[in-house]
């Protein structure tokens, strides 16, 4: 007895030839890479996170990085982030005038 059951999906073409791609990238058939493309959307449904957010944080993280700022303390941390409000205050000011 099958324990599965075969599903019709239609793709435009591209989408169909990145699948492809990305299964034969990934030694995945691609019913694989749906079954996985699947758990991912519901984790996502399911989870009271902002992946967005948490995509920008780990890009901002990863230029901090490339920049040599990711070895700052928190009180160098607070600091710049004070000196940019009172930079970005001051813009906002003079443009106000």
């Amino acid at each position: 007895m099958r324990t599965s059951k075969t599903l019709s999906v239609s793709l435009p073409p591209a989408q169909l030839k990145r699948a492809e791609r990305l299964a034969r990238k990934e030694n995945r058939t691609l019913s694989e890479l749906v079954r996985e493309a699947l758990r991912h959307y519901e984790q996502k449904q399911q989870a009271p996170f902002n992946y967005d957010l948490i995509a920008a944080l780990r890009a901002v993280q990863e230029s901090a990085k490339r920049a040599g700022l990711d070895k700052l303390t928190e009180r160098e941390i607070d600091a710049e982030v004070t000196a940019s409000r009172r930079e970005r205050d001051k813009k906002i000011k003079n443009a106000v005038r």
